[in-house]
């Protein structure tokens, strides 16, 4: 299955979310898991982005429809990656050589 790295960013109205509720975190973890996408990894990061979850997804729509849905609230940016394994991205080189 295809993997992306979501980098997210809360807005001023998300941050006041998980100040009262830092459980929202995880109910949201749940939903996402409900549209068929599986969280890999998930990291609260300092700096530019607040958080940084690496995701398998069946394909690009589900991925886009997560974006939607989550971003429409207002609470949160999200950057999506598509994600390559490398060896995978190696082997692809060398047959377009």
């Amino acid at each position: 299955m295809p993997r992306y790295i979501l980098l997210s960013t809360l807005t001023t109205e998300g941050r006041k979310t998980v100040k009262q509720n830092p459980n929202r975190i995880k109910e949201v973890d749940d939903e996402i898991e409900k549209m068929g996408i599986k969280i890999l990894k998930q990291y609260a990061t300092l700096g530019t982005f607040d958080f940084i979850n690496i995701v398998e997804a069946p394909n690009n729509d589900a991925i886009s429809k997560l974006s939607i849905e989550l971003t429409s609230r207002g609470t949160i940016q999200i950057k999506t990656l598509p994600a390559i394994d490398i060896d995978s991205f190696v082997e692809y080189l060398k047959k377009n050589d």
